[in-house]
């Protein structure tokens, strides 16, 4: 976990490998990344990290299995890891082979992974309430705050793109695996493996429905802020159009001229005035008898 220079030098030495360095384990060729040297397997995969954050991200994972040994280089620590130190504490007997603790981290790796999909699910599911349940009857429609939604769909889809990159480097690694020629991968550890590859290209599926839901989430989010501005610029164009007539009316017998209608009678401003009304009054009346409004 997060090696010195010298801690890689003192491992290469003790088990006779070649520990790949960050920047080596970064390629993203699968030559770089799956390979088998000397009878030593080396393998790195791509692995989604700080879920509960705002920023989750991806890191490499190299896992280097030799006759009796795996090796595992990292420079972040992830939960699927930490857990799956506590339950090897508990069931030793589970972990007494190199390869069953490999089998046992990726199987920590693709549950994690599950659960991250469920979360994403979850929160789409909110999301979509929100969005699209009406407000219930004799309530007054609720302004919502879109740009909190959209930066909650644009956090679900980049965590969704983030665990799909995950699922397809483990299905990389695992195919590499089962085909690998090693002394500890007998028929138990086979089908674990392949149980593994299962539910890495189900959860993908899975995945890639996720990422259409998110998508449509985002479209359906710009189309009702699109909906909530139209309502608003029709408000200003009603405004305008029934204030307009006055403001003419207003204008005209404002004019400092010396001969204006009405202007020598008693009843001529309550005539102006009523004058005003209705014509602010007719267009509202027209727009709501069209059903404008």
């Amino acid at each position: 976990l997060d090696p010195t220079d010298d801690e890689e030098l003192r491992v290469e030495r003790a088990l006779g490998i070649d520990v790949p360095t960050r920047e080596e384990m970064r390629e993203i060729e699968t030559s770089s990344r799956l390979y088998e040297e000397a009878g030593v397997l080396y393998m790195t995969a791509t692995v989604v990290t700080k879920i509960d954050t705002d920023r989750p991200e991806s890191s490499q994972i190299t896992f280097i299995l030799t006759a009796d040994k795996l090796v595992t280089n990292r420079y972040v620590d992830p939960l699927p890891f930490r857990r799956y130190i506590a339950y090897a504490e508990r069931h030793a007997a589970q972990c007494s082979s190199a390869v069953a603790i490999l089998a046992g981290l990726l199987e920590a790796l693709v549950n994690h992974i599950a659960d991250v999909l469920e979360r994403i699910g979850s929160d789409m599911d909110t999301l979509s309430s929100e969005v699209f349940t009406p407000p219930a009857p004799g309530m007054r429609r609720r302004t919502r705050d879109y740009r909190a939604i959209l930066e909650r769909v644009g956090r679900a889809g980049d965590l969704d793109s983030k665990a799909r990159e995950t699922l397809s480097s483990l299905s990389r690694l695992l195919a590499f695996l089962q085909q690998a020629e090693h002394p500890q991968i007998n028929n138990e550890v086979r089908g674990r493996l392949r149980t593994l590859s299962r539910d890495v290209t189900q959860m993908s599926d899975h995945a890639a429905f996720i990422a259409s839901k998110v998508q449509f989430q985002l479209d359906a989010t710009l189309g009702m802020i699109n909906i909530d501005q139209n309502d608003i610029l029709k408000i200003f164009s009603v405004v305008t159009v029934v204030l307009l007539p006055p403001s003419v009316i207003g204008a005209a017998f404002g004019m400092n001229f010396d001969v204006i209608p009405l202007s020598h009678h008693g009843w001529g401003f309550a005539a102006a005035i009523a004058l005003m009304l209705l014509s602010a009054v007719l267009p509202w009346w027209a727009f709501k008898r069209l059903g404008w409004l």
